[in-house]
């Protein structure tokens, strides 16, 4: 069965570019990626642009409306995700645990729906 494993963290919580901390990070991600690939268990998975990037599309009527930002105001954002085949829910769970962001932040399991 295929999950995805949405990454949430405080922006401003989180290690900052260039510090030591975030070379850690980055290496912690890496070594993990490199894990799950290597036992055939990741579909996909992607880093995302800061949330400042972010642009929120809502149609009411007939009027698209954008705004800059999010679309909720939260204190975590979604930072990234990984899809991955696991055999089931525990397996998904334990994978999830391991992503370094689990550490300060959360990760959120879903399982993907199928039709048929």
């Amino acid at each position: 069965m295929k999950y995805m494993c949405i990454i949430y963290g405080d922006e401003a919580k989180q290690p900052q570019p260039g510090t030591p901390e975030m070379g850690q990070l980055m290496e912690d991600y890496m070594a993990f990626t490199k894990d799950i690939q290597e036992k055939g268990v990741m579909i996909a998975g992607d880093p995302l642009q800061p949330v400042a990037t972010a642009t929120t599309v809502r149609v009411r009527g007939s009027k698209t409306e954008t705004t800059d930002g999010p679309f909720a105001e939260t204190k975590e954002q979604l930072g990234g995700y990984y899809i991955l085949e696991c055999k089931d829910l525990d397996e998904a769970l334990a994978y999830a645990a391991r992503i370094p962001t689990a550490a300060f932040g959360s990760v959120e399991v879903r399982p993907i729906m199928v039709f048929d």
